[in-house]
């Protein structure tokens, strides 16, 4: 995992550091919600959404004249779920219950993105964007379920879409699938579970 972030840190730098005199590039600070869920290999017990939240700086690099660019990310991100393992005997005797699990992460995504520029002067004041890509996860902390063991860092993948508004807000929507597990059982071994979410976002760019 360690090497996968070298390794985007790294091309992430060439890329700008190549084109840079043709590209746009801004920064923005941003903040939303999150309706977080997550996904468990066998449907034991009951997984309940929780609502989190998300805040940091995103970075836009945007290509004039094509409408291609990429964002980048260093982001707080709060995500988890209600699991009730209550209703197994196997964790109901050891005295658990419905546990409101809370995993905080530090989030780095490197997305591609693609913005309706040419509108004949309404981008201006109005445009619509699509965006995807990879998100690069390092767990910072987590709630105190003592059922569960938590993986250091995960990967997932985004897919979503904006609009831009008088080229310096951007309001989004996106949904997130965990590609490696997030935690797993301390007692079963197999029954883990990977991240999913829906994150609603709104950013101000200072340039």
């Amino acid at each position: 995992m360690k090497r996968i972030f070298a390794l985007i840190l790294v091309a992430a730098a060439i890329v700008v550091g190549s084109n840079s005199a043709y590209a746009q590039f801004r920064i923005a600070g941003i903040a939303g919600a999150n309706i977080a869920d997550l996904n468990f290999k066998q449907d034991l017990v009951t997984v309940s959404q929780t609502l989190g939240y998300t805040a940091g700086l995103q970075a836009e690099m945007m290509f004039p004249g094509i409408g291609f660019g990429i964002d980048l990310g260093l982001l707080y991100n709060q995500l988890g779920a209600k699991v009730n393992l209550g209703e197994k005997k196997i964790w109901n005797t050891l005295g658990f219950g419905e546990e409101n699990v809370r995993l905080h992460y530090l989030q780095i995504p490197f997305h591609l993105r693609f913005k309706w520029t040419r509108m004949q002067g309404l981008e201006e004041k109005i445009a619509p964007f699509v965006f995807g890509g990879p998100d690069f996860t390092i767990l910072m902390g987590h709630s105190n379920a003592s059922a569960f063991k938590c993986a250091g860092g995960e990967l997932g993948v985004t897919a979503g879409l904006g609009f831009e508004i008088l080229r310096n807000w951007q309001v989004s929507g996106s949904y997130t699938w965990g590609m490696t597990y997030a935690l797993k059982t301390i007692l079963l071994d197999d029954f883990s579970a990977r991240n999913r979410q829906w994150t609603f976002r709104v950013a101000y760019f200072f340039k």
